[in-house]
């Protein structure tokens, strides 16, 4: 079964969630390939797919959005998982992103689920632009990921997979 998990990210930190997703997958024997989502043209060969897309302004970058025009219609076929990450904070974690919302423009794809994680922010690694932003929504500055709960997401699409036959 071949796994495609793509990416689109803007400082690296949702990048580093698919890794971990592409690791306990090829940990449970499945071939999986991690590539940012700008870089793929088709998505034929794969047997499913795993969307994930950083959180900016309560939107997916322009590059998922573009992967799902580029691909809507095989996407459509093939069982798909998509993850989005962007809140920030450790008690309540802030924006409250809406799930359905964010992953509407993947309109009639059949998305298996949908699950926000909450985000990392390293102020150094910003422009004067969105340093300006942080500042004045007073975004918390720091590692919020919850790996323990990206590897328990990952693991339940492993168990998942096992019943999605291979094109």
């Amino acid at each position: 079964m071949n796994v495609l998990v793509a990416v689109a990210t803007k400082h690296g930190s949702t990048y580093e969630i698919a890794e971990e997703i592409v690791q306990e997958l090829k940990a449970e024997g499945y071939a999986v390939e991690l590539r940012s989502a700008d870089d793929i043209a088709d998505v034929t060969g794969y047997d499913a797919v795993i969307l994930g897309s950083a959180v900016y302004a309560g939107n997916w970058l322009p590059e998922a959005k573009q992967f799902i025009e580029r691909n809507h219609r095989k996407l459509a076929e093939l069982p798909v998982w998509v993850f989005s990450s962007g809140p920030l904070g450790s008690h309540n974690p802030q924006p409250h992103d809406d799930p359905a919302r964010l992953a509407a423009p993947l309109g009639e794809v059949l998305v298996r689920d949908h699950k926000v994680f909450v985000g990392k922010l390293n102020v150094t690694d910003l422009g004067l632009a969105e340093r300006l932003i942080v500042l004045a929504v007073r975004a918390p500055e720091g590692d919020f990921r919850d790996w323990d709960e990206i590897h328990m997401w990952a693991q339940k699409i492993a168990r998942e997979l096992q019943s999605v036959p291979a094109l």
